[in-house]
């Protein structure tokens, strides 16, 4: 009694494959002809129709077990002939698509756009950079004109940064502040609002006091440094001003302080009366500290105005406007530079990414072929291929068959079975051969390397030209080593 035997034929089914081929990973799998006769059970029907003497010895047509052998090897003969030509297609389509033909001929028309568009380029940042030109040059005979004008060539203006100046105004700021802060102290004292009145009545004092003296610093006292005898006027009776507003309004407020401490009404009245009777006539020692902290607070403004930008007036704004246009224009021109060799350098990766592109596809245009003539090569093959396997099997049907008869064999028994072959057309009219694809290959990329040396050549001539804008509009001694 056999032994576990519905586990065996579970185990034989699953060990055994699922169709009649070897593995492989070939297009056209060899047939295992032994595992294909057990699965038609050709010994099997051989001994039935031997026995039957099936068929007749005058037959001569292949009988149903020899006409199922041929049907279903030329069925596979039929769809392997298929799965070539499908595979053919596919190689046609992927040569197609290298379209060396279609890539040839953009190339050629991308020669000649690349170096118009380019120069197109340089035209633009050209025709600009002469406007910037023109600009730096108009701010440069100002700055020439106004030190002649003011005998001012021997030296440059003294220009403030962004920083210096911030710090000057928060330097006003913060004097409008402390002085409000110790003023509304000293005047709190007579205040019916106490310190909060004595705030208000002390910023109006500091406003005056400090914003107006920095004003009158920055825009009257600064003339004097004119070379006009009547501006230099101009900043001397403004520094009369600011002397004679910064000794009364500060007298004005230390009086203010003493009558607000004992007359209730009338103040303004009576510290104008005592301004003009007795001016330095302070009672108390804190009215003076008052009259000569204003004072200090006023002077200090006095100086951050007159230092606020260069001593004489109008000289930083046009040596600002000359600056500001220079650098513009040195900034676009290393702009337009940059861009410039951005853009070629760019075209130069581009023409190199097509040269490797070119040689990739052509690589893969010889590996097509190859593979499309292995693929033919091995359908002759898989054709000689089932041929043996059909001679086989009908040699293992008729051994059988022959061994069980009583009768003679049918005549055809012992003719060789030839298969008909499927004969395979491929179309190579529109195929590169590798020699001819090199050969053009290379000229193109002759043509890519020159095209990469005209776009050197342009951005060579571009900065030159650039550069000569200096030469068409030449500085005077502001900007030139001349």
């Amino acid at each position: 009694m056999a032994r576990f035997e519905s586990l065996n034929k579970l185990y034989d089914s699953l060990r055994e494959s699922s169709h009649d081929f070897r593995i492989t990973t070939d297009p056209f799998p060899p047939l295992d002809t032994d595992k294909l006769s057990k699965s038609m059970e050709v010994e099997r029907k051989a001994a039935e129709n031997g026995k039957a003497n099936k068929p007749s010895a005058d037959s001569r047509d292949f009988d149903d077990v020899e006409r199922a052998i041929i049907e279903w090897v030329e069925n596979q003969r039929d769809d392997s002939f298929q799965t070539l030509e499908d595979q053919l297609h596919t190689y046609a389509t992927r040569l197609r698509n290298l379209d060396f033909d279609g890539h040839f001929g953009r190339i050629e028309m991308t020669n000649h756009s690349s170096v118009e568009d380019f120069q197109a380029d340089v035209a633009g940042g050209r025709d600009e950079l002469f406007i910037r030109r023109k600009d730096l040059r108009g701010t440069d005979e100002e700055l020439e004109d106004f030190r002649k004008r003011n005998r001012l060539e021997k030296r440059v203006a003294r220009l403030k940064g962004n920083l210096e100046t911030t710090l000057k105004v928060l330097f006003i700021v913060f004097l409008l502040i402390l002085e409000t802060s110790v003023n509304g102290v000293y005047l709190a004292k007579g205040n019916d609002s106490g310190l909060v009145g004595g705030v208000g009545y002390a910023f109006g004092f500091a406003f005056i006091n400090v914003v107006g003296t920095f004003l009158l610093a920055l825009f009257g006292i600064r003339q004097l440094n004119r070379r006009s005898i009547w501006l230099k006027l101009v900043g001397f009776f403004s520094l009369l001003l600011w002397l004679g507003l910064a000794v009364a309004l500060n007298l004005a407020m230390a009086h203010y302080r003493e009558i607000s401490a004992t007359a209730g009404e009338n103040i303004g009245v009576l510290v104008r009366q005592r301004a003009f009777s007795d001016p330095f006539g302070l009672a108390d020692i804190d009215s003076f500290v008052l009259f000569v902290g204003g004072f200090l607070f006023s002077v200090a403004a006095l100086l951050d105005g007159l230092f606020m930008t260069d001593p004489y007036p109008g000289y930083a704004g046009t040596y600002s406007r000359y600056v500001a246009a220079r650098e513009e224009y040195a900034g676009e021109k290393e702009h337009r530079i940059d861009r410039l060799k951005e853009i070629r350098d760019d075209h130069n990766e581009k023409i190199e990414g097509i040269i490797q592109g070119l040689s990739k596809r052509r690589k893969e245009c010889a590996a097509i072929i190859d593979a499309r003539t292995r693929m033919t090569k091995l359908f002759a093959e898989h054709q000689n291929h089932l041929e043996s396997a059909a001679r086989k099997l009908l040699a293992i049907y008729r051994e059988e068959n022959r061994a069980v008869r009583t009768e003679p064999e049918p005549k055809h028994f012992k003719a060789q079975y030839n298969l008909e072959r499927r004969k395979v057309v491929i179309d190579t009219s529109d195929d590169w051969s590798d020699k001819e694809l090199s050969e053009r290959i290379q000229a193109v990329q002759t043509e890519l390397s020159a095209q990469m040396k005209r776009i050197s050549k342009a951005f060579e001539d571009a900065v030159t030209a650039y550069h000569q804008l200096d030469n068409l509009f030449p500085e005077t001694i502001n900007g030139s080593p001349a």
